[in-house]
C-alpha cells in the first residue's frame, strides 16, 4: 500500500501553464511531456562489480576481508574480470590458498587518504577555502574496468570514504563553492551533472558504476538555477534539454497508470493526482553495503528478501539512509517500506523542476 504523504495538485498548476504557453511557445501539456522526449540512444549500463566477479566478490564481502565493504566495491581489477574470476574459480579449490592475497595481486585497492591539518591560526574561512583543490578530482581512468564512472570536468567529493561525486550532497557542496567566488567550479559540477543526464538519462546517486540505476533528491534545477544568479537567464536555456530529460525520467510510465497504480518512480493516487517515491531498478543487495544488507533480509524472513533489498536501495536513493521514516519499526531495518512512501521533500523538489521547466520554456 502506498502512503500518501502529500499531494501535488499543484502538478495540474503547471500542466495548465504549460497548456496554455503552447499557444504562443509550442510546448506539450505536463501529461504528454515526458514520453514526447525524443531519447538519444545511450550506451549499455557497465555492470556493477558484483555482477562482474560474482561468487569472488560474495566471498571476499563474505570474508569480511575488509573492515570497510566499499574498498572492494571501489577496487580496479588489474585486468579482464573474466579472466579474474576463471582464475579464481581454478586456484580457490587448491590446497594452502589465500584469498586476501588473491585480491592484493588482482586489484588496485583504494588508498586512504591523508587527514588535512589546518596551519596553526587559521581562520574558518581560510580553512574552508584551502580545502576546495584538496577535494578536487577528476574521473578519466584508463582502465575501462574502474567502477568509477567518467566525468569530464573536476569535481568536489565529500573526502574521507568517498572518493565519487554524490547528487544531492552536491548542491551543497555549491553553495559554499559560490560563497568562496569559485564560479569557475560551480560551473564544471554542473556540466558534469548534464553530462551523466546526456549519459545516463538521469543523475545516478554517484559516479560509480554500483549506484547506476537510482538517483537521489532531484536538486539539478536547483543547481541550474544557483548558476543562473552570477551567469544570467542564459543557464536556464543552455540546461533546458537536460532539465526536460531529467523529469522525463522522473515521469517515466506516467501516461499509461491508472487510479491506484505505481511504476518506478512513479505513483497515481485514487484521485488521479501523479506523485513521486524512491526507487532502485534493481532488487539484490547493494554492492557497497551487500554483507549488511544480506544479513538485514535474513533478520527478517517474514519479507521477501528482493522486497527488502529494493526498500534498502530505495532509501539509499532518497540520501536518507538510513531514517525511521522509512520504516514500520524504527527499531528493526527490515520493516522498511521506502518504496510505499510518497516523500513530501522529494515531491516539493519536483515541484522545483516543474517551475523551473516552466521558467526556462518561457525564456
Amino acid at each position: 500500500m502506498i502512503k500518501p504523504v502529500l499531494r501535488r495538485p499543484y502538478a495540474l498548476c503547471f500542466a495548465a501553464q504549460m497548456a496554455a504557453a503552447g499557444a504562443v511557445f509550442g510546448l506539450t501539456p505536463l501529461a504528454s511531456f515526458a514520453a514526447q522526449e525524443t531519447e538519444s540512444p545511450r550506451p549499455p549500463e557497465p555492470q556493477s562489480p558484483d555482477e562482474l566477479f560474482g561468487p569472488l566478490f560474495i566471498d571476499v564481502q563474505t570474508a569480511k576481508l575488509f573492515p570497510d565493504q566499499k574498498t572492494f566495491a571501489d577496487a580496479v581489477p588489474k585486468g579482464d574480470p573474466l579472466m579474474i574470476l576463471a582464475d579464481y574459480r581454478m586456484q580457490r579449490r587448491l590446497s594452502g590458498f589465500d584469498l586476501r592475497h588473491f585480491v592484493d595481486v588482482n586489484f588496485i585497492l583504494p588508498k586512504e587518504e591523508k587527514k588535512s591539518v589546518p596551519p596553526e591560526g587559521e581562520s574558518l574561512r581560510e580553512h574552508i577555502n584551502g580545502l576546495w583543490p584538496e577535494l578536487t578530482r577528476s574521473a578519466n581512468s584508463d582502465n575501462k574496468w574502474d567502477p568509477l564512472l567518467p566525468l569530464p570536468k573536476p569535481y568536489v567529493v565529500p573526502g574521507g570514504r568517498f572518493h565519487e561525486l554524490y547528487y544531492w550532497d552536491s548542491y551543497f557542496t555549491l553553495l559554499g563553492l559560490a560563497e568562496s567566488g569559485r564560479w569557475d567550479d560551480v560551473q564544471n559540477m554542473v556540466d558534469n551533472f548534464a553530462h551523466e543526464i546526456d549519459t545516463w538519462g538521469y543523475i545516478p546517486n554517484g559516479n560509480r558504476s554500483y549506484y547506476l540505476g537510482r538517483s537521489q533528491p532531484p536538486f539539478f534545477a536547483m543547481m541550474v538555477e544557483l548558476l543562473a544568479q552570477n551567469k544570467g537567464d542564459s543557464v536556464y536555456t543552455a540546461y533546458l534539454p537536460q532539465l526536460k530529460q531529467e523529469y522525463s525520467w522522473w515521469m517515466e510510465g506516467s501516461d499509461a497508470l491508472k487510479p491506484g497504480e505505481a511504476h518506478a518512480r512513479v505513483v497515481k493516487l485514487k484521485n488521479g493526482a501523479l506523485l513521486n517515491r524512491y526507487w532502485d531498478e534493481k532488487d539484490t543487495p547493494r554492492t557497497e553495503s551487500y554483507l549488511d544488507d544480506v544479513t538485514t533480509a535474513k533478520n527478517t524472513p517474514s519479507r521477501a528478501a528482493t522486497d527488502i533489498y529494493r526498500d534498502l536501495r530505495a532509501a539509499a536513493a532518497s540520501g536518507w539512509d538510513f531514517s525511521s521514516r522509512w520504516m514500520d519499526n524504527p527499531a528493526q531495518l527490515g520493516t522498511i517500506r521506502t518504496t510505499s512512501i510518497v516523500p513530501v521533500d522529494l515531491n516539493a523538489l519536483l515541484y522545483q523542476l516543474e517551475k523551473t521547466l516552466a521558467h526556462a520554456s518561457e525564456l
